[in-house]
């Protein structure tokens, strides 16, 4: 009697072959079918031993969809080479803005095309002039990774060494994981089978409201299932790494008696830098380093500290003070800028604007974002998150600041903190923290504190000390998992394969 079988292992066992092993990825592309339905269907017929089922461990290189671009309109360091020649300067130097302008870059794109043009030795760019190397290290007409990036596309990754490989991964043009190839083969039993002849059976997947109103439920051939068989891989919604990091330093705060403080992105100058005795003509404080808004300048401000901080500035504080020798005025403080550190909030809650005047002793922190005009590279972005916090008592000292700092970053496992000697212009002393990387061995500048000068405390109306601090969350991330570019968990070109996979540990 014919054996019967559901349609779709029907088809597997009469397109697999007894003398060259098929894979189930091929085998699907052949007869149309999902994958997932192809390898379920090859399980089932190993179980009734018509065909023989061998796994192979697989690394899969797929590209991501900055690598998808790139093999359309190039790698942008050849972009920027091709322009730069055309403008001329193989022979003499051009200004870089009109190679850029001429590669049609912009966005992420401009960075990355800059640091691999140095990187490959294509040319040089000093004083904003590019000039192209007659003798580059990597070959622009026959560069590895372009033509890897293509290899890739084609699925002939065979062909690609593996430290282009490795490039290209830390690149984020391409993205690597361990696979199972399944390679199926008909058996002695399966060519029996097919010989004697096979029917198809008519199997219901699954019970519908049809079937049970009509009752067809109780004649239908039911398809068994292998709970075993591969299945489609889907991804839900998950909190980043980054904001459960932020949380967990919420809660070891709120565990050392600290509270929360809360305020707007976009502030006054005069509670950003004003209250914190920056100079107006300070460096810091121009558009080179500040996103200056176009908005109406803020008109609620309490007139009686601004005087006091005007006064600050330009006469000092106590019988010593000096002040500064630049000017000063209302009008600049009040224009509106994204706050470039949360110590504008810190500025707000001291000078009782904000929950009204505090008695010592008191701890406040905030873990918010901040904007700054930064050159984007592995440490640094235009928008980050700093933890914010101070402590207001009476008779502080750096040791109070140092042992606090032990205290909150023992609670992440890291125990080398270093601490370098600073100048702010707000904290007198102050000095910056800095941790071992992981993975480099290499120091990394994790944060900046001090206790507040007395320029500062004075016209907020404080009269003991204050000890501060604005730490970098993403650089703690960075210490706690070994991470050697924030881009790769913050912003357009991160690791999503990362961000799935990695939590915070507590």
């Amino acid at each position: 009697m014919p054996r019967r079988l559901p349609e779709t292992q029907v088809a597997l066992l009469e397109a697999a072959s007894a003398t060259d092993a098929k894979t189930t990825e091929q085998l699907a592309e052949e007869l149309g079918e999902p994958p997932q339905a192809v390898t379920r269907a090859a399980f089932e017929l190993a179980d009734e031993g018509l065909l023989a089922v061998e796994e192979r461990e697989d690394a899969a290189v797929t590209l991501t969809d900055e690598g998808r671009e790139y093999v359309g309109s190039g790698l942008p360091e050849r972009r920027l080479y091709d322009a730069a020649v055309a403008a001329g300067a193989d022979e003499l130097s051009v200004p870089l803005g009109e190679v850029i302008g001429g590669a049609g870059l912009e966005g992420p794109a401009v960075d990355v095309a800059l640091a691999n043009f140095a990187r490959k030795g294509f040319g040089e760019i000093d004083a904003g002039e590019v000039t192209v190397s007659d003798a580059p290290r990597v070959d622009p007409t026959d560069d590895p990774e372009a033509a890897a990036l293509s290899a890739v596309e084609a699925d002939e990754t065979d062909s690609i060494d593996e430290a282009t490989l490795d490039r290209l991964e830390e690149r984020g043009l391409v993205r690597r994981a361990a696979r199972t190839v399944r390679s199926v083969t008909v058996t002695d039993e399966g060519v029996t089978a097919l010989m004697e002849g096979i029917e198809t059976a008519e199997t219901v997947g699954q019970v519908t409201p049809e079937l049970l109103t009509s009752g067809e439920w109780r004649d239908v051939e039911f398809a068994e299932y292998n709970v075993e068989a591969d299945a489609e891989v889907t991804y839900g919604g998950r909190k980043h790494v980054l904001r459960q990091t932020a949380d967990r330093v919420k809660d070891v705060l709120v565990g050392m008696g600290f509270s929360e403080m809360e305020g707007p992105h976009a502030d006054a100058e005069f509670w950003i830098n004003d209250c914190l005795f920056m100079p107006q003509d300070h460096p810091a404080r121009t558009h080179w380093d500040q996103f200056a808004l176009d908005v109406p300048p803020m008109q609620e401000l309490p007139e009686e500290l601004v005087e006091r901080v005007r006064s600050a500035h330009l006469e000092g504080v106590g019988e010593d003070g000096d002040g500064y020798h630049s000017p000063w005025t209302e009008e600049v403080a009040r224009e509106v800028d994204l706050r470039g550190h949360t110590t504008s909030l810190s500025m707000r809650y001291l000078s009782g604007h904000e929950v009204g005047d505090l008695e010592p002793p008191q701890r406040y922190f905030s873990v918010e974002k901040v904007y700054r005009n930064d050159t984007l590279d592995p440490t640094h972005l235009l928008e980050f998150f700093q933890i914010e916090g101070w402590v207001m008592a009476e008779d502080l000292s750096v040791r109070d600041l140092m042992g606090t700092f032990t205290e909150f970053y023992e609670q992440f496992g890291i125990t080398d903190l270093e601490f370098k000697p600073h100048y702010n212009p707000y904290t007198e002393p102050s000095f910056e923290l800095f941790g071992t990387h992981p993975e480099t061995g290499e120091m990394v500048e994790i944060g900046n504190s001090g206790i507040f000068r007395e320029e500062v405390l004075r016209p907020l109306g404080v009269e003991c000390d204050v000890m501060a601090w604005g730490l970098a969350l993403e650089r703690l991330l960075m210490l706690m998992y070994g991470f050697e570019d924030i881009r790769d968990v913050h912003g357009t070109l991160c690791d999503l394969e990362l961000l799935r996979t990695t939590e915070a540990v507590y």
